[in-house]
């Protein structure tokens, strides 16, 4: 059921037509394969357990340069007035807000997980951003929204927890209007080789006990982690873009690859 957050609450969203992408097949969970039709309830699991301290994690496992990160995203998508975003998997509304702060005109915010989008909007009234803004519980694989009605699109940290990455593409392009940006920031494979190792031990031993320790979660953050490690390379992911339809796809590495963001134009 698609969902979209009104000031009076959540009410069902338009829905396009669209196919079921799992067909019976398997996905990935972290290290573990799983029925493609059960990983969006996983995924959702993950997310709804943490939603009240994401962001704190956020600042305490990057140190706050996962902030720096999303400024690099918001210079590189350039907001202006007029432009209308779609920011997927955007739930606690980090993206947004900094797109109205840049100068954007209105931002939807599209997120499977419905706690993470409870999460955004209150953080939204609590600061009082009562414009240019609105909320939907939706799946980026069939996304509610109607075809070429989006000025730009962006993902931050969530293009790698989908079940079907080609098939979220696929819906972004559909969304986006001709000669529209495509912007994903997403934790990459490191390119320095001794960063690479360092990366490696804080991941799978400090990431996963700070999860426990702030979030009483370490189960999810195991998951985060390794997620990671299943996500494609970037030069992958690139050539992923391309074959969804996007033109000029290229990337651009953050703190040696630990980040990364992927562009392309809606052709």
């Amino acid at each position: 059921m698609w969902l979209c957050w009104t000031p009076s609450g959540i009410v069902p969203a338009m829905m396009t037509d669209s196919i079921d992408p799992s067909g019976g097949e398997s996905a990935s969970f972290g290290f573990k394969d799983v029925e493609a039709a059960e990983k969006p309830s996983l995924v959702r699991g993950v997310f709804e357990s943490v939603a009240s301290r994401y962001d704190l994690m956020n600042d305490l496992m990057s140190g706050g340069i996962h902030r720096l990160w999303k400024e690099a995203l918001i210079d590189r998508l350039k907001p202006r007035p007029g432009m209308h975003l779609l920011d997927v998997a955007g739930g606690t509304g980090d993206i947004a807000f900094r797109f109205l702060d840049a100068g954007g005109g209105r931002v939807t915010v599209c997120d499977l997980t419905e706690g993470m989008v409870k999460t955004g909007r209150d953080r939204a009234l609590d600061t009082g951003r009562l414009r240019g803004v609105d909320w939907a519980v939706g799946d980026a694989q069939q996304l509610p929204f109607a075809d070429r009605s989006m000025d730009a699109y962006t993902i931050a940290f969530g293009l790698r927890n989908v079940t079907d990455m080609d098939a979220a593409l696929r819906e972004a392009r559909r969304v986006l209007k001709p000669g529209a940006p495509f912007l994903c920031l997403e934790f990459s494979q490191v390119v320095l080789p001794v960063l690479d190792k360092l990366y490696e031990t804080y991941s799978f031993k400090v990431v996963p006990a700070l999860g426990q320790a702030v979030a009483r979660d370490r189960d999810s953050y195991q998951y985060l982690v390794e997620s990671i490690r299943r996500f494609p390379p970037q030069q992958t992911l690139a050539d992923r873009l391309k074959q969804a339809g996007f033109g000029q796809a290229r990337y651009q590495n953050l703190s040696g690859g630990i980040a990364a963001i992927h562009s392309g134009w809606r052709v």
